[in-house]
C-alpha cells in the first residue's frame, strides 16, 4: 500500500541530517496535482459522466495515466498495472519536479524487466479519487470550486467502473493481464469477476476479498486524525496558505498506516532502541531513531498526497467485499474464468497471508504456478514493492502463462 523509496533504505541516522533537506519550506495546503501544475509524464483521458452505486452522479471525470511500450497491431499485447492506496500513476520513471516519488516499480517494468516493455503495451492509471491527476475531491466541480468534503462516496466498483471506461476510451478490448497490489490487488479482484471476458490473466498481490473488521478498525483511525487536525476545516482547506493546511492531521495517518506496512521484526532489527542523537530519549527530550524516521515520512507525504483524498480512498478500501450483492466471497471468487496468480507475504499484517489463502482455495479455476506463492520477507505489507527479485519471475511467469 506504500512507495517504497530510495530513503526507506538508507541507514536511519541519516534521516534528519541528510534526507530532511528535502522537507524546505512550508508545504502547501495540499500535495495534488492540481490543473495547470507541469503534465511531467501524466496523459490524461477523459471518460465523460459516470454513474456510481450510491446513485450519484460524478461529471466530467477524467483519468490520469501513464504508459510505457508500443500497443501491437491486433491490441493484444496490453498490461494494466493498478497502484496501491498512496501510489499513482508513475509506476516506473524517476523522480522529479512534476512527479515528486521514484516509479513504484521501476526495477520491474521496464525494458527486458519482468513486464517487459519491449513486448508489452503497460499503462498505468491513477485511481478515481486520487490526487496525482484523475478526478478528485481536490479536482474542481462545475462551479469550479474544489470537491473538498462534497466529493461523493466511493466504492471500489466504482472505481473499477472508471477503468472500464478508460479501457474503452484508449481502445482496448481486452487485457492480457491486470496486475494489482493491495488496493490494486482489490480492483484486480472485480475486475476478474464483473467482466470476465475482458482479461485473459490476472496477479492479485497481498490483498484481500473482503476487508475484515479489524482492517475498517484500523483505517478509521487514520480517517478520524485527519478529521481532527482543526485546519482540516471540515475538508475546505484548498485556499489556505502554505504551511496551514491538515497537514499534521495527514502525517499522524501516515505514520499509523506505516505500521501496519512494516513487519514488528523489520522495525526492531533495523531501528533497535537506537536514539536519534546524542540526546537521551528518556525524559531529555531526545528521541528515539525509529519515531523520527516515522515523523520524517509523515511530514514528506503530506507534500504529495491530499487529505481529503486519503479519506476517499480509504473508504472506498473499506467498501471492498467481493461478494456484496453476489450471494457471498466465495461464490464470487468462483466466477473468475482469468489464469490467476496469488501472492501473499509470510510476515504482512496488514492484509495477513490468511487472505490470500482464501482467495486461492475458493477459485474454481487452477493457479498459475500451482499454487499460492508466498514471499519470505522481512519486511511486512510492502514486500510486494521492495523484493523485486522475488516478485518480477512471478509476474513475469504470469505473462507468459
Amino acid at each position: 500500500m506504500d512507495f517504497q523509496t530510495p530513503e526507506d533504505t538508507v541507514p536511519s541516522e541519516f534521516i534528519t541530517e541528510e534526507l530532511s533537506r528535502q522537507l524546505v519550506g512550508k508545504p502547501k495546503a495540499t500535495g495534488a496535482w492540481r490543473d495547470g501544475d507541469p503534465q511531467g509524464e501524466r496523459l490524461f483521458a477523459p471518460i465523460g459522466d459516470l454513474q456510481l452505486e450510491s446513485g450519484k452522479e460524478l461529471h466530467q471525470v477524467k483519468i490520469a495515466y501513464e504508459s510505457w511500450g508500443t500497443l501491437n497491431q491486433d491490441c493484444t499485447n496490453a498490461v494494466l498495472v493498478l497502484h496501491a492506496l498512496t501510489g499513482d500513476s508513475h509506476a516506473a520513471g524517476q523522480a522529479s519536479k512534476e512527479h515528486p516519488t521514484e516509479g513504484w516499480w521501476s526495477d520491474l517494468i521496464g525494458p527486458g524487466l519482468a513486464i517487459d516493455t519491449n513486448k508489452y503495451f503497460v499503462v498505468a492509471p491513477n485511481i478515481l479519487g486520487g490526487c496525482q491527476g484523475s478526478t478528485g475531491p481536490s479536482s474542481l466541480d462545475k462551479a469550479g470550486r474544489e470537491y473538498g468534503s462534497r466529493f461523493p462516496y466511493l466504492t471500489i466498483r466504482d472505481q473499477v467502473a472508471a477503468q472500464v471506461a478508460f479501457t474503452d476510451l484508449i481502445g482496448i478490448k481486452i487485457w492480457h493481464a491486470i496486475i494489482g497490489g493491495s488496493m490494486g490487488g482489490m480492483h484486480v479482484l472485480e475486475w476478474a469477476i464483473d467482466y470476465p471476458n475482458r482479461v485473459e490473466r490476472i496477479a492479485v498481490i497481498a490483498a484481500p476479498a473482503v476487508t475484515s473488521a479489524d482492517q475498517i478498525a484500523l483505517n478509521s483511525v487514520q480517517i478520524e486524525a485527519i478529521k481532527s487536525d482543526p485546519q482540516f476545516a471540515k475538508g475546505n482547506y484548498y485556499d489556505a496558505k502554505a504551511g496551514l493546511g491538515p497537514h499534521a492531521g495527514l502525517a499522524l495517518a501516515r505514520r499509523m498506516a506505516l505500521l501496519n506496512y512494516r513487519s514488528p521484526s523489520e522495525l526492531n532489527d533495523r531501528f533497535d532502541r537506537v536514539w536519534q542523537s546524542e540526546v537521551s530519549p528518556l525524559g531529555d527530550g531526545g528521541r528515539f531513531a525509529v519515531v523520527s524516521y516515522l515523523d520524517f515520512h509523515g511530514n514528506k507525504f503530506t507534500r504529495r498526497f491530499d487529505a481529503n483524498s486519503y479519506i476517499t480512498l480509504v473508504e472506498a478500501m473499506n467498501s471492498h467485499d467481493v461478494g456484496r450483492n453476489r450471494k457471498s466471497a466465495k461464490a464470487a471468487l468462483s466466477k473468475i474464468k482469468a489464469k490467476t496468480m496469488v501472492i501473499g507475504i509470510d510476515s504482512d499484517r496488514l492484509f495477513p497471508l490468511s487472505n490470500q489463502k482464501y482467495i486461492a482455495e475458493h477459485l474454481s479455476v487452477p493457479l498459475v504456478g500451482g499454487k499460492l506463492h508466498t514471499i519470505t520477507s522481512n519486511y511486512g505489507h510492502d514486500g510486494f514493492l521492495i523484493e523485486h527479485e522475488i516478485v518480477g519471475p512471478l509476474l513475469a511467469k504470469l505473462l507468459r502463462a
